[in-house]
């Protein structure tokens, strides 16, 4: 399917809308993470997207990746039913950082399998950051941030109580939250729970397996109250995962007796407790400043399943554990000046517990870890100053970061020196916004970016979730980007929209390049010699693209909606297509009142055919995915104060399809659930 090229005649429409209604008063979405603090998205020069509480019910999205299906800028990677990782500007699950109320996750990888654990069940809020985002977030940010805001304790006198369910055909799936607030005085306890019970998929090919999975999640808040301006927080957050497949990285095996292996979680868990301090500044100068201590354990077992055995030959169990502290600060020093400034530090370490059978029968399980006693440790520090003369907001910020990075040994104790890593990087970013009108505020920024290699990356050999055998490489360099970002903004009580275009060219590109002979063999050894791949870095690679999004009430209660990506990626290497680049992609939607108290809406999603594939550089192992049509509908009754029902279709006309960031073995990718029926309660009382 080839999409109509859009982009002209989205332009106009936003043009026109903004002269039509540039008399109207100002609506748009506040957001925490673009500039570290709450800040009205007009205000704020750079593409961002939220979604509250409510968008993200009516979405009735399992995961991240699924609530931003769609958006602008925005494509998601999937290996498995819930291994749906969001790609930002054709950038991946390494280059994006992944926040839980403004704590990042730590892993061997920055993001992946365990964007997972983010809990969606229990999430107030999901902000995304598009584009470089390390003066605030440090390494790992040259795609951008997500950050999922989990319910806070409130001090609202007597308890509260907020609590859902839901079912979704497609999969049998049960999932139920619950949300308890209480409050006395200075004292305030939030308890939160999520579970979620999900059965295979089915497509309309029939049903997928191994995609479902038990999830259960646990949050706890206390706060207390010193007085006015003080406030103590104590956090704790506990996810767990259950028989999570990634039926995305099924490859043969060389040995017809193993058939083919597919990588497996049968538990994954993280835990996270959070001690936190907050002061609200007071006067004509005030000075806000919040500290926070943390430790996060991630535990996971990652296996892999001989399917003609119908046994692990490989166990891996591994806990990554962080311990950080963040301070941040912003000071109104002056009426034109908010200065804000903090400290990022933290300090991973990991130690996996690999067994291996590497030969018929497969029987016997001899240990073979990647590596052991891994650390690595990042400090940063970063001032920003959010501007403001009359209409013009100017956003400066500057930041300096070290990543060191340290193992015992590697290769299951074969290689021993070598291993240290040291990175440093300064990142910076000058953006500005001017409002020429309530509906027409040009902006521009430009960003620059780093990301140390991951752990992953660095030390550890093994199977992952796309199927192939990753050999660690301890010389891979950091990736610098550079991103300019211009675009257009504005919003009143019946448009909201925006647009931007960005280039941004990334030195050192780190990636997985596929080897083969001799190569393959010193790389991953002789066993996984046909199926190896290694991080290396590429001299250079460009993406660059145009996004937009608008929202129009054409008349009392009626919004129509429109988005659109385009996204291109090029090897500057090879002169050849990026691997991997997300397809062109168009939404369509309407949501209105159709009746007292019931509201419908009706989303469609265009999806252009990619045949932009990557030749040389994957050996023909990438090739075009065709596009497709979906279509979502759906209403909500309010039938009571407190107390809603929702009703939804998704895949209406049963679609055959998957994205084209899907992993797999080309031709035999996961297919996308089929037409699905779900039904939704949410009360407050």
């Amino acid at each position: 399917m080839d999409l109509p090229r859009l982009s002209t005649v989205t332009i106009a429409l936003l043009v026109a809308f903004s002269t039509v209604n540039a008399q109207e008063s100002t609506l748009s979405a506040v957001n925490v993470t673009a500039k570290g603090y709450a800040a009205n998205d007009l205000d704020t020069p750079l593409s961002t997207t939220t979604l509250d509480r409510d968008e993200i019910a009516r979405r009735g999205a399992a995961n991240v990746g699924d609530a931003l299906r769609g958006e602008p800028g925005i494509a998601i990677s999937n290996d498995s039913a819930q291994g749906q990782n969001p790609v930002i500007r054709g950038l991946g699950k390494e280059s994006t950082v992944l926040l839980v109320d403004g704590m990042r996750f730590n892993s061997a990888q920055p993001a992946g399998a365990i964007a997972s654990f983010m809990t969606l069940g229990l999430a107030e809020r999901i902000e995304v950051i598009k584009g470089g985002a390390s003066v605030l977030y440090g390494t790992g940010a040259l795609g951008g941030a997500i950050n999922v805001l989990l319910p806070q304790a409130r001090f609202v006198p007597g308890f509260g109580l907020e609590t859902g369910v839901s079912f979704d055909s497609a999969s049998q799936g049960m999932r139920g939250t619950a949300v308890l607030n209480a409050s006395a005085g200075d004292h305030a306890l939030m308890l939160g729970a999520s579970l979620a019970r999900i059965d295979d998929y089915k497509s309309p090919e029939g049903k997928v397996a191994r995609t479902g999975y038990d999830s259960d999640a646990l949050i706890s808040q206390y706060r207390f109250r010193i007085d006015a301006r003080q406030q103590l927080r104590i956090s704790a957050q506990m996810h767990k995962d259950e028989d999570v497949w990634y039926a995305g990285s099924t490859k043969p095996h060389a040995s017809p007796l193993v058939g083919s292996t597919t990588v497996h979680s049968p538990e994954q868990e993280r835990r996270l407790l959070e001690i936190g301090y907050n002061r609200q500044g007071t006067g004509e100068a005030p000075v806000n400043l919040d500290l926070r201590v943390y430790r996060q354990e991630m535990e996971r077992n990652i296996n892999s399943w001989a399917n003609n055995l119908n046994r692990d030959i490989v166990t891996n169990r591994v806990t990554f554990e962080t311990n950080g502290f963040d301070a941040k600060a912003d000071w109104l020093v002056h009426p034109q000046h908010l200065l804000s400034f903090g400290v990022n530090a933290w300090e991973m370490s990991g130690n996996p517990d690999r067994k291996m059978a590497s030969a018929a029968p497969f029987t016997t399980l001899n240990a073979n870890n990647p590596f052991q006693d891994a650390k690595i440790r990042a400090l940063g520090f970063y001032v920003q100053d959010d501007m403001r003369f009359g209409r013009l907001n100017l956003l400066a910020g500057l930041r300096y970061d070290t990543v060191k990075s340290e193992a015992a040994s590697m290769g299951n104790g074969a290689r021993t020196t070598g291993l240290d890593g040291s990175d440093s990087a300064v990142s910076g970013s000058f953006g500005a916004i001017y409002e020429v009108a309530p509906l027409f505020r040009p902006y521009a920024n430009y960003a620059r970016a780093f990301r140390a290699p991951g752990m992953r990356e660095r030390y550890e050999s093994g199977l992952r979730g796309d199927g192939y055998f990753y050999a660690g490489s301890p010389e891979v360099e950091a990736e610098k980007a550079d991103q300019f970002e211009i675009g257009i903004k504005g919003a009143n009580t019946t448009v909201d929209y925006g647009i931007s275009a960005f280039y941004n060219q990334i030195d050192n590109y780190m990636t997985g390049q596929i080897l083969s002979g001799a190569a393959a063999t010193a790389a991953c050894g002789a066993p996984n010699a046909g199926n190896c791949k290694k991080t290396v870095n590429l001299g250079s690679a460009t993406l660059y693209g145009i996004e937009a999004h608008a929202r129009w009430q054409f008349v009392a209660g009626q919004w129509l909606s429109a988005g659109y990506s385009r996204i291109r990626g090029e090897n500057d290497d090879l002169n050849e297509p990026l691997f991997q680049m997300p397809a062109d992609e168009v939404s369509l939607g309407w949501m209105g009142r159709v009746m007292p108290g019931v509201k419908a809406d009706f989303t469609l999603r265009l999806v252009d055919r990619q045949d932009r594939v990557a030749t040389q550089f994957t050996r023909g192992a990438e090739n075009a995915t065709a596009g497709f049509v979906t279509a979502d509908l759906g209403a909500s009754w309010q039938f009571a104060k407190n107390q809603s029902l929702r009703f939804a279709v998704r895949n209406l006309a049963d679609k055959i399809y998957h994205e084209h960031l899907t992993e797999g073995v080309s031709g035999a990718e996961i297919k996308a659930p089929g037409r699905s029926v779900q039904l939704a309660w949410r009360g407050s009382f």
